[in-house]
This record gives C-alpha cells, sequence and structure tokens, in this order.
C-alpha cells in the first residue's frame, strides 16, 4: 500500500498497534536495491507489520551534492516493497515532511544535531550538516510510524552508530536493528550511487573491498599496527582512485584506534571519476 500523507500512516499504525501488533521500519531514500531488500526481509521476517519509508530527504544533502539528480524510482521501488511483503511504503513529499514553504534551514526549523564528537570525523568532516538532516528526518519517521523495531545497514556504519548514540540519549523506545552489508560477487558493495558508475568505473570500485579484506586479512596474520595495516592498501591504489579518507575507529563510538583490535572497524571513503563511494570492515573474528 503506497502512502503519502502522515496522518494515513498514523492511523494504520494505531490500528496495529491497538491490535498488540509489531511494526517494523526501514528508512530510505528509495533506488532500492537487494542491499535494501535484505533489510526489508529482515523486518517482515521479525515483525507482524512492515513499513518502508521512500524519502529523499533535502536537509541530509550538502550545497553542490546530488540531490537534484538522486535516483527516483517509486513505482519499481513500491513493487519491490509489495513482492516482499511490505504493509506500507511510505512516501511523503518533502511539502509533508517539514512543512509549507518548507525552509528547510535551521534558521527554521528544529533539528536533532548529534554529538560533535561522532560528526566531526570520517563522512562527517567533508559533509558538514549531513548527519544533523540523518538524524532530524530518522527522528521525525520514529515519531511518525513508532516503530517497535528499525533495520539499518552496516554500509552505513557512521550514521548507525550516531542513530543508535540519538535513540538512547534521548529515549527512544525502538529497537535499531544491524543488518550486513550486501555485496556483489566482486566485492563491491550495494548502494544506490553504484548507478552513477560506468562499467570501467564500476570494475574500478571493486578496490574498496579489496582494500578492507586485505586489511582484515593482514590482521588477521596477527598485524596490529595501524600505517602497517595501511600500507597495505596504497598498494592498491592507482592514479583512478581519489582516496579521502582510510581510518580504524571503534565500532561503538568511533574514537580513533591507536592499534587494530577486535573492537575496530575500518571505514573507506573514495571518489571514482565523480562518484563518491563508502565501505567499511569489522575485525572482529
Amino acid at each position: 500500500m503506497l502512502i503519502h500523507t502522515i496522518d494515513e500512516v498514523r492511523e494504520h499504525v494505531k490500528k496495529w498497534k491497538k491490535e498488540g501488533l509489531s511494526v517494523g521500519l526501514v528508512p530510505t531514500m528509495g533506488a532500492l536495491h537487494d542491499g535494501h531488500k535484505s533489510l526489508i526481509v529482515n523486518s517482515v521476517e521479525k515483525c507482524d507489520k512492515t513499513v518502508v519509508s521512500v524519502f529523499v530527504n533535502p536537509i541530509q544533502f550538502c550545497p553542490g551534492e546530488d540531490l537534484d539528480k538522486y535516483p527516483r524510482t517509486l513505482e519499481e521501488d513500491n513493487n519491490l516493497c509489495e513482492n516482499a511483503g511490505v504493509d506500507i511504503v511510505f512516501a511523503p513529499s518533502p511539502k509533508e515532511m517539514y512543512g509549507e514553504g518548507h525552509i528547510l534551514s535551521n534558521d527554521f526549523l528544529t533539528y536533532v544535531i548529534p554529538p560533535y564528537f561522532y560528526v566531526d570525523k570520517l563522512c562527517g568532516k567533508s559533509r558538514v550538516g549531513h548527519f544533523d538532516g540523518v538524524c532530524t528526518v530518522v527522528n521525525k519517521l520514529f515519531n511518525i510510524v513508532q516503530p517497535d523495531f528499525a533495520f539499518f545497514g552496516q554500509k552505513d556504519a557512521q550514521q548507525l552508530i550516531i542513530i543508535k548514540k540519538m535513540v538512547n540519549d534521548l529515549n527512544i523506545p525502538v529497537e535499531i536493528v544491524a543488518c550486513p552489508i550486501v555485496r556483489e560477487k566482486s566485492g563491491l558493495a550495494l548502494s544506490s550511487r553504484n548507478k552513477y558508475l560506468s562499467c570501467t568505473e564500476k570494475e574500478e570500485a571493486v578496490v574498496l573491498s579489496k582494500i578492507l579484506f586485505n586489511i582484515k586479512a593482514c590482521y588477521n596474520t596477527g598485524i596490529v599496527d595501524i600505517e602497517a595495516l595501511k600500507d597495505t592498501a596504497y598498494s592498491l591504489l592507482n592514479e583512478n582512485h581519489d582516496l579521502e579518507y582510510l581510518e580504524f575507529r571503534d565500532e561503538n563510538d568511533l574514537s580513533e584506534k591507536e592499534k587494530a583490535d577486535e573492537n575496530t572497524r575500518v571505514f573507506i571513503a573514495l571518489k571514482i571519476g565523480n562518484v563518491r563511494l563508502i565501505d567499511n570492515i569489522s575485525l572482529k573474528h
């Protein structure tokens, strides 16, 4: 069932709650792929009812980013959700989410601002304000849908950690379910932005997962020195790879690691052509 208004979603959820049914939420920006489908499958299996939101959230895009050209495929997304057993696809407009006129600066709109410690690193360093927009829209979705469970992919691991922090700090009654990264056979992590890649660029993009898998393999041999582990990555890079960061962070609070251990997650971001891609891996055995 495709729904565009907050009131209609709330009507259905109110009815479900009266019947004692559990509700799962899968927040997305659409352009759904098998990675999203894995989140949906998890929700459908775990919950009595599942809501998938499809909303390209304007306030999480920074100036010069791809808001206008971000892929919008609502008809295909709705079909995928229906076939997967989703009960509601919630596809609001910016006006529905942010009000008449929707002046989307924090001069006029109430934002949820995550802790600076969590956002002044990794993607937050180059995408200033991005996680403010993410936390604001996710909090709004939690308020609208009131889910018992919400499903997020490990591919956006920094986002996942920040959302868990927000839920804990603001006492939001929802359980966050982290779902594994889904990859192509090549190792490339699935992403809606992969659609921007040419065939050649897609082959080049496999370098992200190669670097991460290689680092984990080296760690498994007993190497814990971070500079030594980083050195294993640089030999895989070439002039087509514009590395933004390669960092070793704590799984729980994103603090920088002095040496690799079981609580380390390795984060990478690089550009292939004009496409910025991210990936990560846990060093846990």
